[in-house]
């Protein structure tokens, strides 16, 4: 739901035409012609921004012994002493409110005190369920932790925006399901048991990390899915793309019959940090340290050593709540040194976030998200040492930004290598929820920036999602050189989804659908080429590899389809030496096609059609198929 004032906002806006973006534009033209395509809001009230998520009706209130009295009533905590009937009377009356939500305005963190529970905890859109305890085993569910909820029969293509990390699980059926799309991570989990990772409907998911399962865990009909450093007693299914890095009991290769890339160790890692208690029961947020060429999990003792890392106690960190704290508020905490941990809920900054001090953590809990509503960059870190940010989630807001987020200021030059910046489940939309526009969703300028998986939506459905309103070029461009990347979620922008402008990038597992609805040539095109290649090299570029790479179209609406849509090339970058991708599948959907996989080379895919293209060596004359 939009809140725009006509009379109110006509006014401010012709005076400041250079603020005008397309959309606004619309909505300025909308006050006049009653447009169909924006909602009349005359009757609404306004407010200070003029934005507004849907708001859940009447949320449900919970028994005061679930609060604690820092994190606010959108975080939950559970104790093995509480009554079990309790406990689960509440879980069930959050995903009664939470299931179907998609665009909720509502936030929740479920946090579970180390012990012995007998509950089937249900995740669902924007909840985050995680254990307390040092190790997974230290909270132990009887039951499931789980995510059930499908649309359409089996569907759950839309099951995005939830997380369920550190707990041990025995299952009671004999398969649990975790049955989710994008921006849904497993991590941390030990699981006695089996784990499927859709409802055997169609499925567009996921991540795994640093989990084992012990069972067998897989698809039946999900589209991809990536894991890294997990052990797993057996992997079944998968349909288009599955990547494996770092990961005891992957698969066999078995490429093209099985679309399966398999990588033994994980290069460079730092793991998502944690909020845990410890032993003295004071809650803690624990760091990982970085790790080098890994398998397996990273919290299992090892030659009787524990997990390295370093233990924050809260009362260094700020804790944020969106009913209390504005921009200022957190940025003054922030210069002071101060961590700062974001609580659930949805925070409508008027500045920049800047993040100036070397090893700062912002940690956000039960999804936490940042709409910049003056059009100015939302989070922006400064070029030092060992930035963390973790579990956040921006909106784009009504004037367009530059960047969502930014790491590090233009021409960054500072050494990371020995302490890396790094970001864990952060993810970027522009519209779906409300009307918003941004140039782009994430930039890295900062050298050794590690990602640990990232989900980049122009939405594609929802409020404002049309090609004309919520405007965005690219979902990352990557200027600095040796980022690495695990798994890369990026979609629907309306020029390249990924520019990579910096030298020694990794990319291990990458999924992009291309925008559904360009109008036209004229509207979409790289000069002479039919749109935009999802994954860009910069030609200036010397060294760059990926791993594991679908890119899908599902071309749809009546200009794109009587304009015979399609895309020339999936991925585009230099053809000479240093300049790898290895396993690339293309899919085209519903209308039109892709003509080929990178450069010109590669099959051509239509309706229907699903093709796989090895290896492309830019040094080789001819690329292997």
């Amino acid at each position: 739901m939009l809140l725009f004032n006509c009379k109110a906002h006509s006014t401010f806006f012709t005076r400041s035409a250079f603020f005008l973006t397309p959309f606004l534009v619309l909505m300025l033209n909308a006050c006049d012609k009653k447009s169909e395509v924006l909602p009349d809001v005359e009757n609404q009230n306004e407010s200070k921004d003029a934005l507004a998520l849907s708001v859940t009706p009447a949320p449900v209130t919970f028994d005061p012994a679930f609060y604690h009295v820092d994190f606010g009533k959108n975080v939950l905590v559970f104790d093995p002493s509480m009554d079990t009937q309790l406990m689960q009377d509440a879980l069930d009356r959050l995903h009664e409110q939470q299931a179907f939500d998609e665009f909720s305005s509502q936030r929740y963190a479920l946090l579970f005190k180390p012990g012995q529970y007998n509950l089937n905890i249900t995740v669902d859109y924007y909840t985050q369920a995680l254990g307390l305890g040092q190790l997974p085993s230290d909270t132990r569910i009887n039951g499931a932790v789980q995510s059930v909820t499908t649309t359409e029969g089996t569907k759950v293509t839309t099951m995005f925006w939830r997380s369920a990390e550190n707990f041990y699980v025995k299952p009671q059926d004999e398969l649990m399901y975790w049955a989710v799309s994008q921006a849904a991570p497993y991590r941390r989990m030990h699981v006695a048991g089996n784990v499927n990772f859709d409802k055997h409907g169609w499925a567009s998911g996921g991540v795994l990390a640093n989990s084992i399962i012990e069972g067998r865990a897989g698809l039946t009909s999900g589209q991809q899915w990536f894991v890294r450093n997990s052990q797993v007693g057996k992997w079944e299914g998968g349909n288009w793309n599955r990547v494996f890095v770092g990961v005891e009991g992957a698969p066999a290769r078995d490429w093209p019959k099985k679309p399966t890339t398999v990588i033994d160790a994980t290069p460079i890692v730092r793991e998502k940090p944690q909020l845990m208690l410890n032993e003295q029961d004071e809650y803690v947020v624990f760091v990982p340290e970085v790790r080098h060429n890994t398998s397996g999990v990273s919290w299992l003792p090892r030659e009787g050593k524990a997990e390295a890392g370093k233990h924050i106690p809260l009362h260094d960190f700020y804790i944020a709540r969106a009913d209390k704290d504005d921009s200022d508020s957190i940025n003054a905490a922030l210069k002071q040194g101060k961590h700062l941990l974001l609580t659930p809920g949805v925070y409508k900054m008027e500045e920049t976030i800047h993040i100036e001090h070397a090893d700062t953590v912002v940690y956000g809990l039960g999804l936490p998200t940042i709409i910049p509503i003056k059009g100015q960059t939302a989070i922006e870190t400064a070029d030092k040492d060992g930035i963390i940010l973790a579990g956040v989630m921006v909106d784009a807001g009504l004037l367009s930004s530059p960047s969502l987020i930014t790491v590090g200021e233009e021409k960054a030059s500072a050494d990371h290598a020995q302490n890396p910046v790094s970001l864990h489940d952060v993810y970027c939309r522009v519209g779906g929820a409300l009307y918003g526009t941004a140039d782009t969703c994430l930039t890295i300028n900062s050298h050794q920036v590690l990602v640990d998986h990232v989900w980049l939506w122009r939405a594609d459905h929802g409020v404002g999602a049309d090609w004309e309103i919520n405007k965005s070029r690219h979902g990352l461009v990557v200027n600095g050189d040796d980022v690495t990347i695990y798994g890369l979620f990026n979609e629907h922008f309306q020029e390249y989804q990924t520019v990579w402008n910096g030298e020694r990038g990794r990319t291990y597992f990458y999924q992009s659908e291309i925008p559904y609805q360009p109008p036209s040539y004229e509207a979409w095109n790289d000069g002479s080429k039919m749109g935009f290649a999802s994954y860009k090299v910069a030609d200036s570029v010397t060294s760059h590899q990926a791993w594991g790479l679908g890119i899908y179209s599902f071309f749809r609406g009546k200009s794109t389809i009587e304009n015979n849509m399609r895309l020339s090339n999936a991925i585009e970058a230099p053809e000479h030496a240093g300049i790898e991708f290895q396993h690339m599948i293309i899919f085209a959907g519903l209308n039109g096609g892709i003509d080929h996989v990178i450069n010109g080379q590669g099959p051509s895919v239509n309706v229907g059609e699903l093709k796989f293209f090895e290896r492309f060596n830019g040094a080789e004359a001819s690329p292997t198929h």
